[in-house]
């Protein structure tokens, strides 16, 4: 069974930075893509970050170039979204995705509140 989870959303204030993580099972992690999304309550679903399976290469959203960095660690079939500098319009539900035997799957998410 594909599993992916999400963990270490948080309340952070304007300029701050959080790391979230996305730990996944049921499915070879190292041959497939992981994304992260995002969306709130003033925005729609939105590509955070993608990265190709051997994490030689991301893309990234216009909106988070230089502030956030994605990873992954093929080992523990896990991946990262470190974000810095991080803005109210960065609130969101972050969640991470993936495509496996032709279907998408997602975590539950994890939620980021940029307030002072």
């Amino acid at each position: 069974q594909v599993y992916l989870t999400e963990s270490g959303g948080a309340d952070v204030q304007p300029g701050g930075s959080l790391i979230l993580s996305c730990v996944t099972r049921g499915f070879s992690f190292e041959q497939l893509p992981i994304s992260w999304y995002r969306h709130g309550p003033d925005m729609d679903r939105e590509l955070v970050a993608s990265l190709n399976p051997d994490g030689t290469h991301t893309t990234y959203g216009d909106s988070v170039k230089g502030r956030f960095t994605a990873a992954r660690d093929n080992l523990k079939s896990t991946s990262f979204l470190v974000m810095s500098e991080l803005r109210p319009e960065d609130t969101a539900v972050y969640r991470c995705s993936t495509r496996h035997g032709g279907f998408d799957f997602w975590g539950a998410g994890a939620q980021v509140t940029v307030s002072s």
